[in-house]
């Protein structure tokens, strides 16, 4: 986004704004492109601002669901910034979470910042949760022109390993179609209790949120979940006590390794709230749990804008183990060496015929949602023209008088 001065034109109030659409704007809807660069404006008044022709792109009037190109002019009048709305003064880190913020990059792109997350640091915050990645990614801000980088997938808590986050908007739309669309791969190695039967499968159970949990649980419900797949491998084992698995998940729910691993009878070392007691290994084995995002692949978008780079090409990230991790393959005799943490597909997998009608579905519940203020302002035309079409013939009616009964 680059705004220009509008001295030009004098006809014009000077706080008159217009703004010149980049190529991470490209493509997004009018009232989503005052969302993300001007959010303290707020819906009601864009509306309002179109309706009444205030609103410009290249001269031309438009609509809060106009699509926006890269290289058109926006104008924006002065004023309409919501008290309510106002940005909230940005915190300033601190040298140690600055620190902090640069020591978890494993890699650098112009279009993202690769961490290697460490377990116990949440990806983002809450109600209770204070210290998160995204608190810290302040820390990659250098300037005012400068994007904050944007969350683009997530890790739970206690996972530890590969999280990307997007240094653009556009490269964040991009990456998260990537993470819908299945094209990303991601691989996760876990330590799980026991030895499951059939050494590599699919696991095939529906999920959803476990009702009196508030939605801090989920568990297998076979006739309203919503569908889940995890591809699994044993690597190794240590007898029948434990044994190291790779993870893949097909599809992207909540809690899906974790619950899945759990339904099989073989909870992940360490994670009480899907295991209970049973989680727990003795000995040297670590409390915490063995959950780690270890490799990820996906395709990266071509982004002219950041420094000058195009970008582009395959991203392929390799997260060390933690410490406890670490030490619990060496304690259990588990050699790292014996996987490369390869995917087992190359392509985004076939939709069944269930997950392409429940994609429809989503398809046509947004369609609806984008399509309903246009629906909105052509019933308010059409009820306004009958409106005045009815006036005109009352008014006509009675320039002439009234008419004679027939007898």
């Amino acid at each position: 986004m680059t705004a220009d001065n509008n001295s030009d034109n004098k006809s014009e109030s000077k706080d008159v704004r217009q703004f010149t659409v980049s190529e991470d704007d490209d493509g997004i809807r009018l009232d989503r492109w005052f969302k993300r660069n001007l959010p303290q404006i707020g819906f009601a008044t864009v509306s309002r601002w179109a309706r009444t022709g205030q609103i410009r792109v290249d001269g031309k009037r438009a609509k809060p669901e106009d699509r926006l190109e890269e290289g058109q002019t926006l104008r924006v009048p002065p004023g309409g910034e919501a008290k309510h709305k106002a940005p909230k003064p940005k915190r300033e880190l601190t040298e140690e979470e600055v620190a902090q913020a640069h020591a978890m990059v494993i890699r650098e792109t112009p279009s993202a910042i690769v961490f290697n997350k460490p377990p116990g640091l949440a990806t983002q915050g809450g109600s209770k949760t204070t210290k998160h990645v995204d608190g810290l990614l302040d820390a990659f801000v250098t300037d005012e022109k400068t994007p904050r980088p944007r969350l683009v997938h997530r890790l739970d808590k206690d996972t530890s390993g590969v999280l990307l986050v997007a240094r653009t908007p556009g490269s964040a739309a991009a990456f998260s179609r990537r993470f819908a669309g299945r094209s990303a791969r991601k691989i996760y190695w876990a330590l799980v209790v026991g030895l499951p039967e059939t050494r590599e499968g699919t696991i095939d159970a529906p999920l959803a949120k476990q009702p009196g949990t508030g939605g801090e649980k989920m568990h297998v419900d076979e006739e309203n979940g919503a569908m889940a797949k995890t591809r699994y491998r044993v690597v190794e084992r240590a007898g029948m006590r434990a044994a190291w698995v790779e993870l893949e998940p097909l599809t992207g729910r909540t809690h899906q390794l974790r619950v899945h691993m759990a339904a099989i009878g073989h909870p992940i070392v360490g994670d009480g709230k899907y295991g209970g007691q049973d989680a727990f290994l003795t000995g040297a084995i670590s409390r915490k749990m063995h959950l780690h995002a270890r490799r990820l692949i996906i395709s990266q978008p071509n982004n002219d804008s950041a420094g000058g780079a195009t970008g582009g090409g395959k991203l392929d990230v390799t997260a060390e183990l933690p410490e406890h991790f670490a030490a619990s393959m060496e304690a259990l005799g588990f050699d790292e060496k014996l996987s490369d943490a390869s995917p087992v597909r190359d392509e985004a997998p076939e939709r069944t015929p269930a997950e392409k009608k429940q994609a429809a579905r989503r398809f046509a519940k947004q369609y609806r949602k984008d399509r309903r203020g246009e629906r909105k302002s052509r019933t308010t035309s059409a009820v306004t023209t009958n409106k005045k079409k009815k006036a005109a013939a009352k008014a006509q009616g009675k320039g002439k008088g009234a008419p004679r009964r027939r007898r």
